[in-house]
């Protein structure tokens, strides 16, 4: 008797295929969009910030290479910088993608 019940129930309610579809789903959407929010959209606006950064720089600047090299921008071309590096004055070329920041002047941080 207590298997027939069993059996009864179970053909009464049959489980919804769209349901059982969804359920599965839903989580690896609500994962995507969590690894977005919390990945893709930092990513993207940093890398915005930084082609902002090398759109913007000026002669007279301080900035930082991804080589380590730290040097005043004497001269700006359209996709290179001429740097002067301390203590020799020593000028070089550099590519305007190859800035990674730019540094903060000893009067700036005096204020």
């Amino acid at each position: 008797m207590h298997l027939s019940l069993l059996a009864w129930l179970q053909a009464a309610a049959p489980a919804a295929p769209g349901a059982s579809f969804l359920t599965g789903i839903l989580p690896i959407v609500l994962m995507i969009a969590i690894f977005y929010f919390l990945v893709f959209m930092p990513m993207r606006r940093q890398q915005k910030n930084t082609r902002e950064m090398i759109k913007s720089l000026q002669s007279g600047q301080t900035v930082q290479t991804s080589g380590g090299i730290i040097g005043t921008i004497v001269a700006v071309n359209d996709d290179t910088l001429i740097l002067r590096i301390k203590p020799d004055n020593l000028k070089i070329q550099v590519a305007r993608s190859a800035v990674t920041g730019v540094v903060p002047s000893d009067e700036g941080a005096k204020k």
